[in-house]
């Protein structure tokens, strides 16, 4: 049996980034707290909670906080939170991926030009709450095609369209050209991750020609759901496992070819194990 290991498979640039400063604050032995968990990944935040690494999820525990080192996650948060932080006099790592601050940017400066922001992603990730956080004027969030199909603009009203960085490519485009066939007045800003883009094509790809393709990633993880979305599409036989314990193959002889992706949030051990695992047993 041969095996395909996607060749953009594991942590990107932002979450590698990210992760690599929160060890080197668990390392100095201060409170080490992060907004949220760091990245979308139960194994990485296990770890890092044994280390000490507090998590909190809402400002109201943030609140409570005296002292210590708060570390902004990858997916990065509304303005305000960065404000209390500072307010109460708490140290701030800002990891927020360079990709999403540049999105917070955007709709900071055309939200300020009185346009409206209308994000397209997923309603309650933590990543389209942050980028809400940065307009000055409303915004709406759009995350399928009959919400894009339903959205009603006023002719007069500028609007500003961004995407959620690990959306999926294709349907970003579709729902796009749903959007300027009702005339809206505005831009738009395609602010998916190249990264996202090149696994997402990639799974695609390989999952288009193999007998059985694997999705490794968090339960939690929009970009790497997006990917299982993406290969399921081409490949019947795939399957969402978040470590090796989850993965149960009874394989028919037949199979030849197995592909292997995974989402941005998966460290490189994991996907070595199930790679070796399905190579040896298979």
């Amino acid at each position: 049996m041969e095996v395909i290991l996607a060749e953009h498979a594991g942590f990107c640039f932002g979450v590698e980034r990210a992760v690599e400063q929160v060890y080197e604050q668990a390392a100095t032995g201060k409170p080490i707290y992060t907004y949220g968990p760091i990245i979308h990944n139960e194994e990485v935040v296990r770890d890092l909670s044994r280390k000490g690494v507090r998590v909190i999820e809402k400002e109201e525990e943030l609140s409570q906080i005296r002292e210590g080192t708060i570390v902004i996650r990858s997916h990065g948060v509304a303005r305000k939170v960065c404000e209390q932080i500072k307010e109460q006099g708490l140290e701030c790592v800002d990891a927020t991926c360079p990709f999403v601050k540049r999105i917070h940017t955007i709709v900071e400066k055309e939200s300020e030009a009185g346009k409206k922001i209308v994000i397209i992603g997923n309603v309650g990730h933590p990543e389209v709450e942050g980028i809400k956080g940065w307009a000055k004027t409303d915004t709406v969030v759009i995350g399928t095609l009959e919400e894009a199909k339903n959205f009603t603009c006023n002719p007069e009203e500028e609007l500003c369209i961004v995407s959620q960085t690990t959306f999926n490519y294709n349907k970003f485009q579709d729902m796009v050209e749903i959007l300027k066939e009702k005339g809206y007045n505005g831009s738009v800003v395609n602010t998916i991750c190249n990264a996202t883009e090149v696994r997402q094509t990639e799974a695609r790809k390989i999952a288009a020609k193999v007998d059985v393709m694997i999705v490794i990633g968090g339960n939690h993880s929009s970009n790497t759901r997006k990917l299982y979305e993406i290969c399921r599409q081409e490949c019947v036989n795939t399957y969402f496992i978040q470590t090796l314990d989850d993965l149960h193959l009874d394989l028919p002889k037949s199979v030849r070819l197995v592909g292997i992706t995974a989402g941005a949030s998966t460290p490189n051990n994991i996907i070595e194990e199930v790679q070796n695992y399905v190579r040896i047993n298979f």
